[in-house]
């Protein structure tokens, strides 16, 4: 038969073994105000017992019952429970009592009958025993557990360095026993300073680099942050005596992800310092390049004179485009999708790209790196895009493929229509056809391990002064806003092909022809206004105009402007700078449409990178040429018109 007895959930647990009922009833009795009872008269059931309750901490057994005795059965219970154990018997089996204890596997026993106040006694102190025992082990597992799982060093020292406990090394190897033998070598002084330094504070830590040699020579630094303090010290002893504890974490990830957190902080500043002076800066080449356009229209030149002008009109070009590129590498923007029509974009970033591909400080007899653009198919539908970002990744592409191909080579960009399944697309976008557009260099090629991480923010391997490791980063971030991807495939010593796919734009097939207002210009004369507070670029704008035939009025403020309307003989076009001292553009326009209903819009602006997409016009960016001029215009109109130009 099986008895169980209990009282509280919280105290120890006991199990009574005995052939008579009465005995069972009797300790029952006797010990159930301080235990939780289960009994049992079958010493088989005893064991099932055991091995279902595992948390029981102490067995009372008889020593003689039929089919097991008390010794056999505490015997066969050792291999599974850690249960204390306590024989009661008569002097007839003290012999096998004694062998029992003396073997371990009886911890006391206890002649029948017995004294109630001893027997209680001694089952409190052999359960304490067993509670205490279990409750160490359990400490001892959770301390163990918790050294090995945890991803710092800990080494316990005494007062003279030596190792008490440590997850970092054996202390069965030799040297162990010190703890410096714990530590990488570079950092034994630092070990030995703090452990001095430690007796009188109580606590330091200290960020230590460790200087490393890789293959070839290379060397990196892993960062140890070291955190050492003193444990508790015995009543009536120094602090100097205590015992400490060291704790080594690698904080190498942590240390380079703050200096690329400083590294962006300062291009983040570079990109303010930028967009603070590009206004100025693109208001400057406006000028330059506009006035050197109309020169060339309004004057007679000889072939070297003419020469030189269009090499300074190109060079303010370039200076615009990378006026771009540099804001576009200090404060990255948001995309401003649209359908974009590659059959337009590459031909005229050719030129662009093949100055880039040229390498600066090398021989002109060094092998050369050559361009090679593919005709695009004519059928070739719009993608969803931005068409500055997507310059600038095509640029990044050909400086990379250009500094890859170290003995020369071609540069090969290539674009066709690819089949594709994507979900999340925004409505403007066919889900199931891409552009690939693929740019293709003869270089070295990259392991796969590299290849893997060539998108990471800093990551390079161009040597130092040469590469940020933003350029494939940025080109990365790009076509994640846009909805595009890029998928690299390299082969080492054969090359490497990166190829972004660009989303179709829905209906693009509809709307291939919109871009042939590219070199048209309106074909009627219009009234228009001019308000742009820098007098070299509203000349500049204002003889653009004058050269197509419109009538022109500049002035350089809204004041300016206001008295100028005429209702009479109103202002179909109004061209108005986006950032002036006393309104903004967008004020500007509001004011003007307020005072002539049905006027047009057209925005120019330095910098657009900040500038909030106008609803009621165009923004054309600075520097612009006399056909951009014309073909915004155009566009501005076409609404008006009916679409003729």
């Amino acid at each position: 038969m099986t008895f169980w007895s209990a009282k509280g959930p919280s105290r120890p647990l006991i199990l009574l073994v005995d052939d008579e009922e009465e005995i069972l009833v009797a300790l029952t009795d006797l010990l159930e105000d301080q235990y939780e009872i289960l009994s049992t008269t079958d010493p088989l059931k005893a064991l099932d017992l055991l091995r279902a309750h595992r948390d029981v901490a102490t067995i009372i057994s008889d020593q003689r019952m039929p089919g097991l005795t008390g010794d056999q059965l505490l015997m066969q219970a050792r291999a599974f429970s850690d249960a204390r154990s306590i024989l009661l018997t008569g002097y007839a089996d003290l012999e096998a009592v004694v062998s029992a204890l003396n073997q371990g596997q009886v911890q006391a026993y206890v002649h029948k009958p017995w004294d109630s106040d001893a027997l209680r006694s001694l089952v409190g102190e052999v359960t304490q025993h067993c509670l205490a025992q279990r409750a160490l082990r359990t400490e001892q597992a959770l301390l163990r557990g918790l050294m090995e799982a945890l991803p710092i060093g800990l080494v316990f020292s005494d007062r003279d360095g030596r190792c008490i406990r440590s997850n970092v090394r054996d202390e069965s190897e030799s040297g162990a026993e010190n703890e410096q033998a714990h530590f990488p070598e570079n950092l034994w002084p630092e070990i030995t300073a703090m452990r001095e330094d430690v007796r009188v504070s109580g606590q330091e830590e200290r960020l230590v680099g460790e200087v490393l040699t890789e293959g070839e020579g290379r060397s990196v630094t892993r960062w140890h942050e070291l955190t050492r303090l003193v444990l508790a010290w015995p009543e009536g002893a120094s602090r100097a005596d205590a015992w400490q504890v060291s704790m080594d974490r690698d904080v190498t990830s942590r240390v380079v992800m703050e200096s690329r957190l400083r590294q962006a902080e300062k291009l983040q500043s570079l990109g303010t310092l930028a967009g603070g002076i590009a206004h100025d800066f693109n208001n400057l080449l406006a000028a330059i390049s506009g006035s050197l356009e109309l020169l060339e229209d309004i004057a007679e030149f000889d072939e070297a004179s003419l020469a030189l002008l269009r090499n300074a009109a190109d060079s303010a070009q370039r200076g615009a485009v990378l006026t771009r590129r540099l804001l576009q590498f200090g404060r990255p923007r948001e995309a401003r999708l649209s359908a974009v029509s590659l059959g337009q974009l590459l031909p005229g970033l050719t030129d662009l790209l093949r100055q880039s591909l040229k390498k600066r400080g090398v021989p002109a007899s060094a092998a050369p790196c050559a361009l090679c653009v593919e005709d695009v198919p004519p059928d070739l539908p719009l993608v969803w895009s931005d068409a500055d970002q997507l310059e600038m990744a095509l640029l990044n592409l050909c400086v990379n493929a250009r500094d890859a191909m170290a003995d020369g080579g071609t540069v090969r960009i290539s674009a066709h229509v690819v089949e594709q399944k994507r979900t999340g697309l925004p409505a403007e976008c066919c889900p199931d056809r891409a552009v690939a557009l693929e740019v293709v260099d003869e270089g070295e090629g990259m392991p796969p391990e590299v290849a893997a991480r060539i998108f990471d923010p800093f990551f390079t391997t161009k040597d130092v002064g040469r590469g940020t490791g933003l350029g494939l980063s940025s080109v990365y971030g790009f076509l994640s806003r846009s909805y595009g991807e890029i998928v690299v495939d390299s082969v080492v010593g054969r090359g490497t092909r990166m190829t972004l796919l660009l989303p179709v734009a829905r209906g693009s097939q509809e709307r291939v022809a919109v871009p042939q207002l590219q070199g048209a210009k309106l074909e009627r004369r219009l009234k228009v206004l001019v308000l742009d507070d820098e007098a070299p670029v509203r000349m500049v704008t204002a003889g653009f105009l004058a050269q197509d035939g419109h009538e022109v009025t500049a002035v350089a403020s809204l004041t300016d402007a206001l008295k100028r309307v005429d209702l009479a003989s109103p202002f179909e076009l109004a061209i108005i700078d986006m950032r002036m001292p006393d309104h903004d553009g967008l004020a500007c326009a509001e004011a003007l449409l307020k005072a002539v209903p049905g006027l047009r819009v057209l925005f120019i602006s330095g910098h657009t990178d900040d500038m909030p997409a106008p609803e009621n016009g165009l923004l054309l960016p600075k520097p612009f040429t006399q056909e951009s001029l014309q073909r915004a215009v155009a566009e501005t109109m076409r609404s008006v018109d009916g679409g003729a130009s």
